[in-house]
């Protein structure tokens, strides 16, 4: 099954046989390898421990509530070496995510790839809302139609001082994985401008 299969909608028929419209829901897209390699290689500096990693059923159920609809979470996967990760693809499927594993090219980045199609397949469903999972400013040119029809939500979840800064231009919420979802278990190691009226020094004395 395709990306934008995967992202269609189900629609609900009355006895009389009329074709309701879809209901509305939130689209998550989770660009799993960029949050991984963001933890590894910009904030830690080595290859995050599962507790430095998000949990991700509290990415969806904050875009639930964020929006208060239900959610579809897409969690993409590079399976171009022709094996799957069969103990996460379980997890993720126990918490509702749909994976979708992409093979291609050694040339190609498929996962970027599927996300981007998934997004230009979503310019056609405007009663999908939609949050990206990512800090790729590759997904900005594919975001900007979804932001510029009016017809939905778009919003981006990251840790902030990570993000494209092609998406602060778009005009794209941002929700802070660590401060606004809570995904981390453990405070992450990092470092950031922080308000006046919002400067704990107790935080800094512990």
């Amino acid at each position: 099954m395709t990306a934008p299969e995967l992202a269609a909608e189900q629609t609900t028929t009355d006895p009389a046989g009329s074709t309701e419209a879809p209901a509305r829901r939130t689209i998550v897209l989770v660009d799993g390898e960029n949050i991984d390699a963001t933890l590894g290689n910009s904030l830690l500096g080595r290859r995050p421990t599962p507790e430095e990693r998000p949990r991700w059923e509290r990415v969806t159920s904050y875009a639930e509530k964020l929006w208060d609809q239900p959610v579809t979470g897409l969690f993409f996967l590079n399976a171009s070496h022709g094996t799957l990760p069969s103990a996460f693809v379980s997890a993720l499927l126990a918490l509702g995510y749909r994976p979708v594993p992409l093979s291609g090219r050694s040339d190609q980045k498929v996962v970027d790839i599927g996300i981007q199609r998934t997004l230009q397949a979503l310019l056609a469903r405007g009663e999908a809302d939609v949050l990206l999972v990512s800090h790729d400013g590759d997904f900005v040119d594919d975001l900007r139609p979804l932001v510029d029809d009016g017809s939905r939500r778009v919003g981006l979840l990251a840790l902030r001082e990570y993000a494209s800064s092609g998406f602060a231009n778009l005009g794209v919420e941002l929700h802070d994985l660590e401060d606004d979802v809570h995904a981390f278990n453990v405070p992450l190691p990092r470092v950031r401008i922080i308000p006046l009226e919002e400067f704990d020094p107790e935080f800094f004395l512990r």
